[in-house]
């Protein structure tokens, strides 16, 4: 076993966090190595937009490796061809493969009650969770949508504002100790945005502006689409819950204009690749760390266990095991030694490997004195809302998304129930339904999957039908098909609400007692469920808006019932794993792929695995940066303050360097 101890700071992946700690301490001249489990950074992006394009499903993965599509003979069972996890060295937990990741509960059909058993669990129980991750130099900004908001003052005191959840450790103070790190990760991704328009928001929300009278965005906001026109032109006389409701351009990181990286040519698939690079990716940073000099990467090396010292219980090393080829033997192992240590492996993985290192000392694992490692998963819980407008509005052009409702993220209203932002799509109904190939099946077929090709109603009493000329179940071909089909792509609308989830210990990310991976590491147990009614409340809230506003605008509204959750009568089956019924209503939801807490900050060591430093209570010379840290998750998409706690950390680790 090789042992290697020249470095000041190890840090355990590269994706944005990871990234940007290694850049700031390699410009101060600290000697840093980055292990990244996960093939290295390819010189062009060619090998992953072919096995995109050749995709059958186009989920945020599906470019990257391992592949999840095609890498084993598909058959009736698995006509993905999708591998299984544990003949993978990186597996990670894939909107594709949730079955292939979670441990059945034993559930059967009584026959003689005429009713499932599921042995004394709640149905809920069974709930899967729908966020993906990467394993790749990188990380999971590879397919990221861009979207980069910062949070809002009240994000950081819920329990003593409205009695809900946790504060962060330091209240409001803490998100003023961002402001500036805020602006270093904006400066960093390059955003676009409008400075007035969050200057708005903030003034509405803490009555006070949120840049500098000498900052503003790097690059001007990104063109509104005629989608988000749309609904800008018609909402502006809506409240929902006292506040007012406006559309305003969102802040995303993808260029507007030319500069570093090319500007935005509308390809429309930003998640999950864009083609030209226009969008940024944490690459762009780990390149920029390697130009210091001082920062070097080993991809395709496997952190398997962080050793403790167990005189001072400081971090002594990390442990590690390479790999030539992706799914390959392992060739050999290995340890690595510096000063100071960062996880950086994203909120599945992080706690995965800390749970991992046990000791006699700790045998909760690293960092764990707690109990607090892997607990308190969250991630926006997605409601979605679909109509065709009056007149077309031509989607799927330009970025996934330019425009949202911003104006509701907060309000007295979050004493009873969670708050939401609502993402305007531009791109028609592919998630949905699986537009354009959903509607075209429909029309060549004769189905009427879309609920546009037969007579139907939404609840309402109106006629879902598109040309109520047409026989049900029409089969069309020639320019009719095209007519029809031109005629419904170009006034699909869609509306995705980003519901904040509580911290709840039950969702959690433990290690799997019997599934390993290629590598012989236990594999990641997610469990997940939506226990709060204060979340289900949102959900109520966010469909009787999404009727208001599409009446506003005058759309007929698709949004199907997802009908009841489902029960298998078979042994070993479960619940419908993404649909729950609630006051009524059948509900589906979806993940955001925003994967967060599991290794929260806190205010003592009893509550929290590390300090508002990001520094382990257990550990001195142990931090950890990404998603993992936040103790609650808001309405914001995470990303940018991902990395303004990134450029904190980093202070933080310098400082203690020299100190």
């Amino acid at each position: 076993m090789a042992t290697t101890n020249d470095y000041d700071v190890i840090i355990v992946g590269s994706g944005i966090a990871g990234a940007i700690v290694a850049y700031n301490l390699g410009k101060a001249g600290k000697k840093v190595l980055i292990l990244e489990a996960g093939p290295k950074i390819p010189a062009d992006r060619s090998n992953y937009m072919e096995t995109f394009f050749k995709a059958n499903a186009k989920t945020p993965e599906s470019p990257y490796p391992p592949s999840t599509q095609g890498a084993v003979p598909s058959t009736d069972e698995n006509p993905l061809g999708l591998p299984d996890p544990g003949e993978e060295n990186t597996p990670r937990y894939t909107v594709l493969q949730i079955g292939s990741w979670r441990k059945p509960k034993q559930c059967y059909f009584d026959f003689q009650q005429q009713q499932p058993n599921l042995q004394g669990d709640s149905p809920d129980a069974n709930f899967a969770y729908g966020s993906s991750y990467e394993r790749i130099g990188g990380g999971t900004t590879w397919h990221w949508l861009g979207t980069s908001l910062r949070f809002l003052p009240n994000d950081f005191i819920l329990q003593s504002k409205y009695g809900v959840g946790v504060d962060w450790p330091g209240g409001k103070a803490f998100y003023e100790k961002l402001v500036p790190y805020y602006e270093q990760a904006t400066n960093e991704i390059n955003v676009a945005g409008s400075k007035a328009a969050l200057d708005k928001l903030y003034q509405q929300f803490d009555g006070q502006q949120t840049f500098g009278p000498d900052y503003d965005y790097p690059m001007p906001a990104i063109v509104e689409s005629m989608v988000d026109r749309d609904f800008a032109d018609n909402v502006t006389s809506m409240h929902i819950d006292g506040e007012p409701v406006y559309v305003t351009p969102t802040p995303q990181g993808r260029n507007s204009r030319p500069g570093e990286r090319r500007q935005c040519a509308g390809n429309t698939n930003c998640i999950p690749i864009c083609p030209i690079q226009a969008k940024y990716d944490a690459t762009v940073t780990i390149a920029r760390a390697l130009q210091t000099g001082n920062v070097e990467v080993w991809y395709q090396h496997v952190v398997s266990k962080v050793l403790l010292d167990p005189d001072t219980d400081e971090v002594s090393g990390v442990e590690y095991i390479t790999y030539a080829e992706q799914n390959g033997p392992a060739t050999g192992t290995g340890t690595v030694s510096a000063k100071k240590y960062v996880m950086a492996a994203h909120a599945i993985e992080t706690p995965k490997l800390l749970l991992m290192s046990k000791s006699d000392k700790f045998p909760n694992g690293v960092a764990n004195s707690s109990g607090q490692v892997g607990k308190n998963l969250m991630d926006h819980i997605m409601y979605l809302a679909w109509g065709l407008a009056k007149d077309p509005v031509f989607p799927y052009r330009g970025p996934l998304s330019t425009s949202g409702i911003e104006s509701v993220r907060d309000g007295a209203f979050r004493s009873d129930r969670a708050a939401y932002r609502i993402e305007i799509g531009n791109e028609g109904w592919q998630w949905a339904t699986g537009d354009p190939f959903t509607t075209l099946a429909d029309y060549v077929f004769g189905q009427n999957n879309s609920q546009t090709n037969a007579t139907s109603t939404n609840g309402q009493g109106k006629n879902l039908k598109f040309d109520p000329s047409l026989p049900d179940n029409s089969k069309l071909f020639g320019q009719q098909l095209v007519d029809t089909l031109n005629g419904i792509y170009t006034r699909q609308v869609r509306l995705g609400y980003l519901i904040e989830q509580l911290p709840y210990e039950g969702n959690s990310v433990e290690l799997s007692e019997t599934l390993t991976d290629n590598l012989g590491l236990p594999r990641p147990k997610v469990n997940y469920q939506i226990p709060e009614d204060y979340v289900r409340n949102a959900f109520v809230s966010a469909k009787e808006v999404s009727t208001e506003i599409f009446d506003a605008i005058g759309a007929t509204e698709y949004t199907q019932d997802p009908g009841e959750p489902v029960f298998y009568p078979e042994p070993g089956k479960e619940l419908t794993s993404t649909n729950f019924q609630y006051q009524g209503n059948n509900f589906k939801f979806y993940g955001a792929g925003h994967i967060v807490g599991t290794y929260r900050m806190g205010t003592e060591k009893e509550n929290s695995v590390l300090n508002d430093r990001q520094q382990s209570w257990d550990h001195s010379n142990l931090y950890m940066v990404g998603s993992g840290v936040f103790p609650t998750l808001t309405t914001a998409n995470p990303t940018l303050t991902i990395a303004a706690l990134a450029f904190n950390a980093a202070d933080n680790i310098l400082e203690d360097l020299e100190s």
